[in-house]
């Protein structure tokens, strides 16, 4: 694919339209880790409105591609995520919280049929407490998850489905409910 086609995916990817809870903002991508780089940043809020409304979870995605591909993406496109959300700190005490993380992230771009090759990333969880003036802070406690996996895909367009899992992920990392089957949410697209 070269520079024309690349511009023609990221417009396609420009059209992408998430679930009404989710804020896509493009960003700069990163420019030395492929020819061809493009990105989302990604704000969740808790679907209320006014003052009610808050951000529970962001992250990021970017799509990169190297013609003739990289030995370690055993592809020619990779896609690299970091998504953040705040836990119920009895949550962010499990054990077994890192294998879930890891689980949702697999779960999510299944969901969404994305077929994948070379998958890798890291699950941390983080806890913090607030101390001096800081103190009438609540503790906080969240999830981070950093992954990187490279697209099976026979069509550059098939990236969609990947940006899907993508949002999957971020809206089940957030706790949002899954929008049921058959059953079409009014998207207020909203971009920055």
């Amino acid at each position: 694919m070269d520079a024309r086609g690349f511009e023609d995916l990221v417009n396609s990817l420009r059209t992408f339209t998430p679930r009404a809870e989710i804020v896509l903002e493009e960003v700069p991508a990163p420019q030395k880790l492929a020819t061809y780089s493009f990105a989302f940043s990604a704000d969740v809020s808790n679907g209320l409105l006014g003052d009610d409304e808050d951000e529970i979870a962001s992250g990021r995605f970017v799509l990169l591609h190297e013609p003739g591909g990289q030995d370690t993406w055993e592809g020619e496109f990779r896609c690299v995520t970091f998504v953040r959300a705040d836990v119920d700190p009895v949550m962010q005490q499990d054990p077994l919280l890192p294998e879930v993380g890891w689980s949702w992230f697999l779960e999510a771009l299944e969901s969404e049929e994305c077929a994948l090759a070379a998958p890798s990333g890291t699950v941390t969880r983080v806890s913090s407490a607030s101390f001096g003036k800081l103190s009438p802070r609540n503790d906080e406690s969240e999830i981070e998850i950093r992954a990187s996996w490279t697209p099976a895909i026979t069509d550059p367009i098939e990236i969609m489905k990947h940006i899907a899992g993508w949002c999957r992920l971020i809206t089940d990392v957030a706790g949002l409910e899954p929008i049921p089957d058959g059953v079409s949410t009014i998207s207020s697209a909203r971009r920055r």
